[in-house]
């Protein structure tokens, strides 16, 4: 299967992943105060964009862990989701170890491999989503449990669920508007390394961005945000700013006043390229928002692979990288 296939099925993907959290549970009772996400790459986007979306309205702190280690705080009332779409991540199933080592909460998104033995064999809550996919390609399913697992738990409410119908809804709607968005913008970042600004609470939107240009298009990029780059980045439009392209992912929820930043830093920027493109989501909610900007980012990198003549699937030098981690 091609990503093109993936990445059409993204919407399929959110309803099947929905009616599985449906039949999700919580079977272990026990008093949480905090929340980490041990995940990479495909599997620990999602937990990045979760933080954003829920630090602001969640009462108990929610972290995301991409490394072998966890942090100290760490204890039995802690919840850690372990997510790892191949179940066999090195990082991840150290991590785990790390959390049982604390008497912790365990939950388990995975579609196989190791962590679902460990699951099935220690009686740990989890859920198994379908297998045999590129990670980053399935990140409708895995981005979805998690926030069934957090409501499992009686950290956020079922408001979710109805925001996730309206986001089907409009990317559905959208979906002919969005493929044509994504690819004038392949052709704008063509030959050029993008540099995608957001507002801070959409950062996760911008790694995603960054990841699928990264995997699926083969190229370079880097992304920061609004304000924290008005402190530091904005200096450094000064030189070496040949073949930049900026993309501002925008919306309608962002900060005012760093919408007001943002105007601004396109008149200081545009001294020095005149490759700005701005694209405003659609939808009413911070979800809608996300989703679609995913998308959009998801077809922009398709388009990208293409015109940049290469195989969004193949990930030879990372899995050359598993490999020679696994010598003895």
């Amino acid at each position: 299967m091609e990503m093109k296939e993936y990445i059409e099925n993204f919407v399929n993907h959110l309803k099947e992943s929905m009616k599985i959290g449906e039949k999700s549970e919580r079977r272990k009772k026990k008093k949480i105060n905090k929340v980490i996400i041990c995940g990479l790459g495909g599997s620990g986007i999602g937990a990045t964009i979760i933080q954003n979306l829920f630090d602001p309205i969640v009462n108990i702190p929610i972290v995301v862990s991409k490394n072998y280690n966890i942090p100290n705080f760490v204890d039995t009332n802690t919840l850690c989701i372990i997510s790892s779409y191949s179940g066999n991540t090195e990082e991840t199933l150290h991590a785990l170890k790390e959390c049982e080592d604390r008497n912790s909460a365990i939950h388990i998104v995975t579609s196989g491999g190791k962590l679902q033995n460990i699951a099935q064999d220690k009686k740990y809550d989890h859920v198994i989503i379908p297998g045999g996919h590129p990670p980053r390609a399935m990140f409708g399913y895995s981005f979805t449990q998690l926030f069934y697992v957090l409501y499992n738990y009686d950290i956020v409410s079922d408001n979710f669920k109805n925001e996730f119908k309206k986001s089907i809804d409009l990317l559905q709607k959208e979906k002919d508007n969005i493929k044509d968005l994504a690819k004038n913008l392949a052709k704008t970042l063509y030959n050029h390394t993008p540099v995608i600004y957001v507002d801070q609470p959409f950062e996760g939107v911008a790694v995603r961005f960054r990841q699928q240009l990264n995997e699926n298009s083969k190229m370079l990029c880097w992304h920061h945000v609004i304000p924290e780059m008005n402190h530091n980045e904005l200096l450094g439009w000064r030189t070496n700013t040949e073949k930049l392209a900026v993309v501002y992912l925008r919306n309608r929820l962002d900060f005012k006043k760093n919408q007001k930043r943002i105007e601004i830093n396109k008149k200081i920027i545009s001294k020095y390229t005149i490759n700005i493109t701005e694209i405003w989501s659609k939808g009413e909610t911070l979800i809608e928002n996300t989703l679609y900007h995913i998308c959009l980012g998801d077809w922009t990198s398709w388009y990208l692979s293409v015109l940049n003549k290469v195989d969004a699937i193949e990930i030879d030098v990372i899995n050359y990288l598993k490999e020679k981690m696994s010598d003895e």
